[in-house]
């Protein structure tokens, strides 16, 4: 009788890899429509905004359409008041952070005073407020 064993010199033959099947692919396929998605309902919406235009710099004491707040100035490069005691000098720094400027810049008068050392209405109430906080 002839064997149907093969012999050990003789390779079987190569097998074809498994295909996955169809149903397989559905799977992966609905799972990546539901991950994108998700991924889009959750990517928040991006403004559509546009730059500003730009036009010329305004002067530095500009009369804008704002309300007056007060600052918190806690020193002046070229204070009015320079031989005042230290409690005297905070005190009209306070002073000049509460008070309105008067030239229309509707800034304090220490800001103004920071920002347009120029301006002589901020000076000259500076200067009041020096001399009626020494007195």
């Amino acid at each position: 009788m002839s064997s149907t064993k093969p012999n050990s010199s003789e390779e079987a033959p190569p097998r074809a890899s498994p295909r996955p099947s169809p149903s397989a692919l559905l799977w992966v396929a609905v799972a990546l429509v539901l991950m994108a998605a998700l991924a889009w309902a959750l990517n928040p919406r991006q403004p559509k905004l546009n730059p500003a235009p730009l036009g010329a710099p305004l002067p530095l004491c500009a009369r804008l359409p704002r309300a007056f707040t007060p600052s918190d100035v806690t020193d002046l490069p070229e204070p009015p008041f320079p031989t005042l005691p230290r409690e005297q000098k905070l005190r009209a720094l306070a002073r000049m952070n509460a008070e309105p400027c008067s030239c229309g810049c509707k800034l304090s008068i220490a800001t103004c005073r920071l920002n347009d050392p120029a301006c002589t209405t901020s000076k000259g109430l500076a200067g009041a407020i020096t001399q009626s906080s020494g007195h």
